[in-house]
């Protein structure tokens, strides 16, 4: 397929101005000015015009339940799978996915089937090894083999600490899974990171530290996730920050309500606080733990019953930082896209850039909603409707 996308406001995700960008098949070809494009009609050109448009590498969400989540109020709580337009129509357009709490009724053939599923459907997909729960449950009976050997494998996650649901490994134990995945990914070619549940527990980042303090397992190998659940654990989040780390911010599409009574850190000010204090701005992450379960309550905090978290908070986000705490757009996107890129060794996506994939957002520029989504060349969303579904998706209800 060839698009040339004409006067859009690219970022990149660093600020470029005003360019066109042409896509050739599934890769990014040409970013200039006044573009032109004529194969004499022997190959159809659909042409995008981005103007008053901004256009982003699309959004990369690197921690999704896309099997379904939950089950910690009993079956009946057990989330349903994710479906393609559950992350086109937000903007997403590479995911990676895990299981969570639950390691029993999900388990590895499913998420890799699963992955490749939505793979075939029009997006990027990976997905970590594992759950909460160590020792690892693995597909192949082993740690390093599955990261080597299954091609959308690139990690292990989501590991549990510091949280009452966890399978409160040793230290031994912990540093053990962090350094099968770091030389396992190291071999293969992958990242070989450990995606880090972190909970409610006064630990924090306690055996993380002691692992980058008393290991030679450098701080790209870990990223701790749900970051902002309270503004103790974000405290010491900043402080791991300051001395190399990584660190996740896990969105919220009902902010308001878990700011006010359960103390999470609003991301829009977790990333003003980040930006003020002048930390590496390749060093913060954003990820939905979409499709996980959560409560939902009505505008007077009163119980309404059992929800879905989705990618559509990462969006949501991205907008109340600008709009509400007037970041820098280029600074805030990078969290769902050159950053994830760079620490989960994603080549070739998080940037508009010649040769890499075309994986694009187009925004309309007066609010930030979504107009355009391209993933892997190829048109997912346009005028903000999908026109892509996944195979399953017609007999919904």
């Amino acid at each position: 397929m060839v698009i040339l996308i004409k006067n859009a406001e690219v970022y990149a995700p660093e600020k470029l101005g005003r360019k066109d960008v042409l896509v050739l098949d599934q890769h990014i070809a040409a970013i200039g000015d006044n573009l032109k494009v004529d194969f004499g009609g022997a190959v159809p050109v659909t042409e995008v015009d981005g103007t008053d448009m901004v256009l982003t590498p699309g959004f990369i969400d690197s921690h999704v339940h896309v099997l379904g989540g939950g089950g910690e109020g009993g079956f009946a709580t057990r989330t349903p799978e994710a479906v393609l337009t559950d992350f086109t129509t937000c903007g997403i357009t590479t995911v990676c996915g895990l299981i969570g709490t639950d390691g029993v009724t999900r388990d590895m053939r499913s998420l890799v089937a699963k992955v490749h599923g939505l793979d075939e459907e029009g997006i990027s997909t990976y997905c970590y090894t594992g759950n909460y729960k160590i020792p690892i449950n693995t597909l192949t009976g082993d740690v390093m083999t599955d990261i080597m050997m299954i091609d959308k494998c690139i990690g292990v996650g989501e590991v549990a600490l510091s949280d009452h649901r966890s399978s409160q490994p040793t230290q031994a134990e912990f540093e053990r899974i962090v350094a099968d995945a770091r030389v396992a990914g190291m071999l293969s070619g992958k990242a070989g990171i450990v995606d880090i549940h972190l909970g409610d527990s006064t630990r924090y980042l306690d055996m993380i530290l002691a692992l980058v303090h008393n290991t030679e397992i450098p701080y790209t190998q870990i990223l701790p996730t749900h970051i902002n659940r309270n503004a103790e654990l974000f405290d010491a989040g900043l402080d791991y920050v300051k001395e190399g780390g990584y660190i996740d911010f896990t969105g919220n599409a009902d902010i308001d309500y878990w700011e006010t009574v359960c103390s999470e850190v609003r991301v829009c000010k977790g990333f003003r606080r980040y930006y003020d204090l002048g930390l590496d701005p390749d060093h913060f992450t954003m990820s939905s733990d979409g499709q996980g379960s959560m409560p939902v309550f009505d505008a007077n905090g009163v119980y309404k019953g059992i929800g879905v978290a989705n990618s559509a908070c990462l969006l949501k986000e991205i907008k109340e930082s600008v709009d509400r705490e007037a970041l820098p757009l280029d600074f805030v996107l990078r969290c769902v896209t050159s950053n994830p890129a760079k620490l989960l060794k994603l080549h070739n996506k998080g940037h508009i850039q010649t040769g890499y994939d075309a994986d694009i957002l187009l925004l309309n520029k007066k609010d930030l909603s979504v107009n355009t989504v391209i993933a892997k060349g190829q048109i997912m969303v346009s005028e903000g409707k999908p026109v892509k579904f996944g195979t399953f998706e017609h007999i919904r209800k």
